[in-house]
Order: C-alpha cells, then sequence, then structure tokens
C-alpha cells in the first residue's frame, strides 16, 4: 500500500469519523450498524485505495461504500427485496445520500452532531457516552475510566443505550433551537470528558493528546459563542477552565517527556496570554452563580495567578473545593481536596481523607488514589508504606509517562527496585 494512501486513511478516520458514523446513523438508523459498515468501509478503502488511488472526496466514497455495506448486512438479515418499501417507509432506510446537517442555529458540523447525539430521552450518562464513543472517537475503556467504571460495565450500558434508540425508534435529527437548552448538560460534559483524556491519556506513551485538548477548547468557544450574547455561566466556566488548564501544557512535560508536576513547573513555560484571555472568563462565570465548571476553572486560576508555587493560595483552594463538594460531591472533588489540604495542614489530615475515600468510594481501582496516598506517605517519611501504595498505583496505571514518573517515585523511596 503506498503511503499517500495510508496517510489518507489515517487522516479521515481521524478527522471524520464521527461525521461518518453520524451520517450512517441517519441512513440507517441503527448505531451497530453504522459503526461496523463505517469499519468495513474503511478496511475496503486500505485496499481499494493501494490499486486506484485515493478518490478526490475521500469521506463520500467512504459513506457511500458503508452504505452499501450497511444494505448488504441488511439483506442477510431479511429478504431485503420483500421488506424495503416497509424500511422506507418507517426511515429505518433512508432515500438520501447523506442527512442534511445545515442548519443556522448550530454552525459547526462537529458541535452539531454531538447536539444530535445527546438526546435527552436517554440518561444523561447514555447521552455523554455514546456521543463520546461514537462522535469523539474515544475507546470503551477511555470512557468508562471517565465515570469510575470497569470497561466491561461501560461496553454493557452502551449496547444498552443503542439498543433503547432502536427500539423506542429515537429519531438522530438535528434539535431545533428550543431543544438546545436540555441537551446543553450533557454536551458540555462531553466537551469537558474530551479534554480531559487529552490532558491525561488513558495510555500510550505520552500524558498528553493535544489533538482532543484543542478539539475541545474549540468546541468550548463555539458554545459559547452559540450561546451569545448571554452564555450560561457554566458555557464560561468550562470555556476558561479548558484554557487555563492547558495554557500549562508545555511545562508538564520535561525534554524526554517525562511528567513535571505543578510545583516543579517552569511557569515561564506556561502560556500566558491563553491565561490572560481565561481569567477574565472565570470572573465572568462566577458571578453567574457558581456551578462546578466555574468552580473549577476559579480552582485552576489560584495556580495561574501564582507567580511562584509558594505564591498559591491554597486555602482559597481548599474554601473553593469546599463549595465545590457542596454543589457536585463526587469522589473525585473529595480526592482533590484531600490534595489541597495537604498543602495547609500537612500530610497526616489529607492520608485520612484519602484512607476513608479508599473504603468508601469506587476510588479503591483509581491509580490516582494511591499514586496521591503515596507521595503524602513519602513526606511524612513512611516508606515502606509509600512503596506499597506506589506499587499498587503501578498495577492500576496504563498510560506510559505516568508509569515512569510512578517509577522513579517508587525507585525513590524503595532504592532497591532501582
Amino acid at each position: 500500500m503506498s503511503l499517500d494512501a495510508v496517510e489518507a486513511v489515517e487522516a479521515v478516520y481521524r478527522s471524520d469519523w464521527g461525521r461518518i458514523v453520524a451520517a450512517l446513523i441517519g441512513l440507517v438508523g441503527d448505531f451497530d450498524l453504522a459503526e461496523e459498515s463505517a469499519q468495513e468501509a474503511f478496511t475496503a478503502a486500505v485496499e481499494q485505495w493501494r490499486k486506484s488511488g485515493v478518490p478526490e472526496f475521500p469521506r463520500a466514497w467512504i459513506v457511500q461504500t458503508a452504505r452499501h455495506k450497511a444494505i448488504d448486512r441488511i439483506r442477510r438479515k431479511v429478504r431485503f427485496e420483500e421488506k424495503l418499501e416497509t424500511y422506507v417507509a418507517s426511515g429505518f432506510v433512508r432515500t438520501i445520500e447523506e442527512p442534511d446537517y445545515d442548519t443556522s442555529e448550530i454552525p459547526d458540523d462537529r458541535l452539531r452532531l454531538i447536539f444530535t447525539c445527546c438526546h435527552p430521552a436517554l440518561a444523561l450518562e447514555a447521552q455523554v457516552a455514546l456521543t463520546l464513543r461514537t462522535l469523539c472517537g474515544l475507546e470503551t475503556d477511555e470512557i468508562a475510566r471517565a465515570f469510575l467504571v470497569p470497561p466491561a460495565t461501560m461496553a454493557q450500558r452502551l449496547v444498552r443505550a443503542k439498543r433503547k434508540i432502536r427500539d423506542a425508534g429515537i429519531p438522530y435529527v438535528v434539535p431545533e433551537a428550543n431543544d438546545l437548552a436540555v441537551r446543553l448538560d450533557a454536551v458540555l460534559t462531553v466537551i469537558y470528558l474530551v479534554f480531559n483524556e487529552g490532558y491525561a491519556a488513558t495510555r500510550g506513551g505520552s500524558l498528553v493528546r493535544t489533538d482532543l485538548c484543542a478539539a475541545a477548547i474549540r468546541l468550548g468557544r463555539l458554545v459559547k459563542a452559540l450561546m451569545s450574547p448571554q452564555p450560561p455561566a457554566e458555557v464560561t466556566g468550562l470555556l476558561a477552565l479548558l484554557q487555563l488548564q492547558d495554557a500549562r501544557r508545555d511545562a508538564r512535560l520535561d525534554e524526554a517527556g517525562g511528567i513535571v508536576i505543578l510545583e516543579e513547573q517552569d511557569r515561564s513555560r506556561w502560556d500566558h496570554r491563553q491565561i490572560a484571555e481565561a481569567l477574565p472568563l472565570v470572573e465572568e462565570a462566577v458571578g453567574g452563580g457558581p456551578g462546578p465548571y466555574a468552580l473549577q476553572a476559579a480552582i485552576a486560576a489560584q495556580h495561574c495567578r501564582a507567580a511562584r508555587a509558594e505564591d498559591t493560595d491554597w486555602p482559597q483552594i481548599v474554601r473553593l473545593y469546599d463549595l465545590l463538594d457542596r454543589v457536585q460531591p463526587s469522589p473525585i472533588v473529595s480526592l482533590n481536596r484531600a490534595v489541597a489540604v495537604a498543602m495547609v495542614e500537612g500530610p497526616r489530615p489529607a492520608l485520612d481523607i484519602i484512607d476513608a475515600l479508599a473504603t468508601a468510594s469506587d476510588l479503591d481501582n483509581y491509580h490516582l488514589l494511591h499514586a496521591a496516598r503515596a507521595d503524602l506517605l513519602r513526606r511524612i517519611g513512611s516508606s515502606e508504606e509509600a512503596a506499597k501504595s506506589y506499587k499498587r498505583a503501578l498495577a492500576l496505571v496504563t498510560n506510559d509517562s505516568e508509569r515512569r514518573f510512578l517509577e522513579r517515585r517508587l525507585r525513590e523511596v524503595q532504592p532497591s527496585v532501582a
């Protein structure tokens, strides 16, 4: 296969997977069938483009090929000629080549599809998970980590969500302007979780996936523009949060790709232009009634305002986490609050919080809980217990950069493992 063809297939997959699957769902009305047919079309492209060259419109070629493969699958399941009229009448197979997603309300293709997929007939978690998998290209284990559930559990939830859409005949159509508000929470959650996966990737050699971070920030800007002139505070808060977190990207890794913790980062490498753009948004969002994203943005702003690590207003960060815990209580919020408490009150009170979390929540299989516990134990000189927690974190971590960081920390408290 020629390099040009390889690159073309990979480029279309990266940039257009969500649009292709969305087009197919609109054509055949079935998520599983759409995804399977799309995969078959990409496989066919690998062979065909090697021989005939890359077509002028690669995405259209794949959509058309996938459509034919979907129809072939339907033919194998039923006597297609006898059932075709029924399918067309019911909307199961549409007669147009591709759905018309043009709407003046949502001018961006990707955002339009996300609003479309976040259907209020599904539970919020199901909307978000299905959108992340179908349109955003996240794998099941990546989505599972975001919801703190095993991959097998998330796979079952995705299957149930698709089945509900199929059995209930939930239409896959672009919402009207007056339907956007009811879908907004799910859309914001999708954008937030796409960024989180980019900020700390589930797997791979690098901690950061800049493509996902950039895509999430772009979508955040688009939602804010869509909701103008008075966007909800949480829309503004989310955009501010993503910008502030992303502003530290270049300082989070050293030249070898190793993790640099926040207190050791070279703050001159932070994107101060982006920080300056985001800080007024934080004030705007918090002033609109602090929701979860606005409060997280306010916490990020405390870090970004500090010229040096020792200048960080940790007592204020603890107070913000107290507010966040009341607005949106979760084990992750409690874990992050414990880290802040350690900076104010010392490691031992924070250890009490983390130990309680390990027994009372779903975080015992979350590597960052054990990594945080290990760090606190290291700081009080309990090297043996710290080593146990580092080993537990290493047994759970799946990202190579994080693994190397934890291995280095383990060697520091237990030199015999070097």
